[in-house]
C-alpha cells in the first residue's frame, strides 16, 4: 500500500531541470520508499552496497550521487532507474543536459574523464558517454552482458579499440563498432588528448 505523498514528493522534476531539482526529488524520493518499507539507513545501506553516510547526504540533498550509486538503490527496491526517478510533473518532451551539470560526471581522473550523455533516468538499454583520454590512458573493460555491443566514433586524436584478440586503430571522424561482451579497451596511441564518443547497447 502506497503512502500518500509529502509535499517534498508531490511534484518530480520535469525533463530539462537543473541537477539540483534532480536531487531533491531523488532525495526525498528514497526517504519515501525506505519509509515505506520500515527500512532504517543501516537496511537500506546493507541492501544497496552504499553507505550509510552517502545515503543520509542523498536524503538530505547534499550528494550528487554517480550513475553507478543511483543504479544500487535503485536495485535495492527491486525498481528500474527510470522507475526510481519516475518524472510524473513532466509537461515537456526535452531534456537537457548542461556540460557543467557534475552529475553527469561519472568518472574522472589524470588519464580520463568520462561523462554521461544519456538521461539518467534512461532505461539500461542503452547508454551515451563522451570520453577523453590523455596521451597514453585506456578505457579498460571487464565483459558487459552477453549480447553488448559498443559504438564510438573519434571527435578528436588517435585511439586503439581492442575486442576480445582483435584491435583496430582510428583517426579523427573514424566509426567502429565491436563486442563488448569480450573484455575491451579503448587507448590513446597519439600524443595528444583523444575524444570519442560511446554508446553502449544491451540486447
Amino acid at each position: 500500500m502506497k503512502s500518500k505523498q509529502s509535499a517534498a514528493t508531490a511534484k518530480a522534476p520535469a525533463p530539462g531541470e537543473s541537477a539540483d531539482a534532480i536531487n531533491r526529488h531523488l532525495g526525498a524520493r528514497v526517504k519515501q520508499l525506505r519509509t515505506e518499507r520500515g527500512w532504517s539507513l543501516e537496511d537500506l545501506a546493507g541492501a544497496s552496497g552504499v553507505s550509510r553516510s552517502m545515503l543520509s547526504q542523498i536524503e538530505r540533498e547534499q550528494a550528487n550521487p554517480t550513475l553507478a550509486v543511483t543504479q544500487r538503490i535503485a536495485q535495492s527496491f527491486s525498481m528500474s532507474l527510470g522507475d526510481l526517478l519516475e518524472s510524473p510533473g513532466a509537461t515537456s518532451s526535452i531534456t537537457v543536459i548542461r556540460a557543467e551539470d557534475r552529475a553527469y560526471h561519472y568518472r574522472s581522473d589524470k588519464n580520463c574523464r568520462i561523462r554521461t550523455l544519456s538521461p539518467l533516468n534512461l532505461e539500461k538499454d542503452v547508454e551515451f558517454y563522451e570520453v577523453q583520454l590523455q596521451p597514453g590512458g585506456a578505457l579498460r573493460s571487464a565483459p558487459h552482458f552477453e549480447g553488448t555491443r559498443e559504438f564510438l566514433t573519434v571527435e578528436s586524436g588517435q585511439v586503439r579499440v581492442e575486442s576480445g584478440t582483435d584491435a583496430e586503430t582510428l583517426h579523427r571522424g573514424d566509426s567502429v563498432s565491436y563486442r563488448a561482451d569480450v573484455p575491451h579497451a579503448i587507448v590513446n596511441i597519439g600524443r595528444t588528448e583523444a575524444s570519442v564518443f560511446l554508446v553502449d547497447i544491451y540486447r
